[in-house]
């Protein structure tokens, strides 16, 4: 990732190369003209003052005399037009510049990128569509750190409306560099939850690759990629299709058990709460949790059936 300070220099270059290039040309031209109006009698100094001076419209007397020299006054002339004509043009440059870039945005991502780096035990997201969304709404709601890695700009710009402290990185998940970026060697855990599947699984294997450590779930709609996914090194996979599905017809049958299990999941942080509780519903899978929900009345397909849990 290149440095802030780098890219905004580059592109200072881009912009203002031409302009600088033709003052040099002035600079230089006028210099070698004045001392040959002074007829060798002007010393460098001077008549490189005297082509600034003319360029800028100071206004300063003249430190070479041109009362006897008509070719000096018209050279003179030549020169100031040029200048302030290359003057007009930088300035337009610098308009243009200023009005269609933001140079605050790569001191901000400056800045966030040290925030992200002073982060440990986060969570990372990759992916900002709908089930990224609640996954980083209930992750604020418990007050847990993150970061969100998200290729759709619009997608970010919509999220920072609802979260302007968020903290995101701009790009694709499956990149090793924004993974590190994003601090996954330090990360609690990874949501691969972009809306394809072949991306969820290149960031699952890219995750384990760079912190086994770490809790990797990734969101799968096509059954078939199931245990393509979970050989890479996912935790647990989520079809948001399938438990949504349960949930609703759960919510129908039984709204007591939904209403109680809801009210669990959601006491996490309670004070005094014995970790006896806990601890189940935390190892359940989403396929496991749906079929409680559900009475044990539907069994799961086999690809989303709990395998137990991993030794790590």
């Amino acid at each position: 990732m290149e440095h802030p300070y780098r890219e905004l220099a580059t592109r200072i270059y881009r912009v203002f190369r031409y302009p600088l290039a033709a003052f040099a040309v002035i600079m230089v031209v006028g210099t070698i003209g004045y001392g040959f109006v002074a007829h060798g009698k002007a010393t460098v100094l001077d008549c490189a003052y005297m082509t600034f001076i003319t360029i800028a419209t100071i206004g300063y007397g003249e430190v070479i005399d041109m009362s006897a020299s008509p070719a000096g006054r018209v050279f003179t002339m030549v020169i100031g037009f040029l200048g302030v004509a290359n003057i007009f043009y930088m300035t337009s440059k610098m308009t243009a510049f200023i009005v269609e870039s933001d140079l605050n945005e790569g001191l901000r991502r400056h800045r966030m990128q040290r925030e992200i780096d002073g982060l440990s035990g986060h969570y990372i997201i990759c992916g900002i569509g709908r089930v990224g969304t609640n996954v980083l709404r209930e992750l604020v709601a418990t007050g847990r750190p993150s970061v969100v890695i998200e290729p759709a700009a619009a997608a970010l710009e919509a999220m920072r409306e609802v979260y302007p402290r968020q903290h995101y990185l701009h790009g694709d998940g499956a990149d090793d560099e924004l993974l590190r970026a994003a601090g996954v060697q330090r990360a609690a855990g990874v949501f691969a939850v972009t809306g394809d599947d072949n991306k969820n699984l290149v960031v699952t294997l890219s995750a384990k690759q760079l912190n086994p450590g770490a809790r990797v779930i990734a969101r799968c709609h096509d059954v078939r990629f199931v245990d393509k996914i979970r050989r890479v090194g996912a935790d647990d996979i989520v079809s948001p299709d399938y438990t949504g599905a349960l949930r609703i017809a759960s919510s129908m049958l039984r709204p007591a058990v939904v209403s109680f299990l809801d009210e669990m999941l959601r006491r996490p942080r309670a004070r005094g709460a014995s970790p006896s509780w806990r601890r189940p519903m935390r190892t359940m899978s989403c396929s496991r949790c749906a079929r409680t929900i559900a009475g044990n009345s539907t069994r799961a397909p086999t690809a989303w059936r709990s395998q137990g849990p991993r030794s790590s």
